[in-house]
């Protein structure tokens, strides 16, 4: 997992349990940022490690919903030495923004990774995407989850991933003791495209928990 920050990943086995602890004083993200507790992964580490396979020696990522920064960390890892990793997030929900601890908490850890370029990108995805015009090697999609906004990243950003480059859904799939369920937005946007009805040009490569990853094939 490399040296960078400490993660606490999702327990399928004992979820209920992760998420007591991380509904206590402790869970604020003020803590995270001080180091005095890991940064909170919205995944497991089984997920987190088909995230960095997925990042693998690519050059250009982007990443939508950064949250205290794990997944971040995931793509930071494995990315090429001389990627550019884009990390969007609007980091909207504090009413003074120099004082937002969540925010803060996400460059204190990805600080950490020291490989290739980070470029933070504190807009709405929609809103970055409107003036986007480079290719992209990887695309994670894990920002707002209504399924409106689902669809809208997808229509968005898919048609900037070149050939033999991959999409990563989080929250996309039902799988055994997970908290994914049928009606949320990730899920049935996934289904919709790849399973109900086969996206032309895309293809399922990998499923891992609650992550799908789609290939671009032409």
């Amino acid at each position: 997992m490399g040296t960078g920050p400490r993660i606490s990943f999702l327990d399928i086995q004992s979820y209920k349990a992760d998420k007591l602890y991380r509904n206590t004083k402790l869970s604020h993200p003020f803590f995270a940022w001080l180091g005095l507790r890991p940064i909170f992964a919205q995944h497991t580490l089984a997920e987190h490690q088909a995230i960095g396979k997925a990042a693998s020696m690519r050059r250009t990522i982007v990443e939508i919903g950064v949250a205290e920064g794990a997944s971040a960390i995931a793509l930071c890892e494995t990315m090429a030495p001389d990627a550019r990793l884009f990390l969007i997030d609007p980091y909207h929900l504090s009413r003074i923004r120099f004082l937002n601890t969540l925010r803060r908490a996400a460059h204190r850890a990805v600080r950490q990774c020291h490989r290739g370029t980070v470029i933070w990108m504190e807009r709405f995805s929609n809103d970055v995407a409107f003036s986007w015009n480079e290719p992209i090697d990887l695309l994670l999609i894990d920002g707002d989850h209504a399924e409106p906004a689902v669809w809208r990243d997808w229509n968005d950003w898919s048609k900037f991933v070149q050939p033999g480059g991959l999409v990563v859904f989080h929250d996309a799939r039902l799988f055994e003791g997970g908290w994914t369920k049928p009606e949320d937005g990730p899920v049935r946007v996934v289904d919709a495209l790849f399973r109900n009805a086969q996206q032309p040009g895309w293809l399922i490569v990998r499923e891992i928990d609650s992550v799908v990853v789609v290939q671009k094939q032409s």
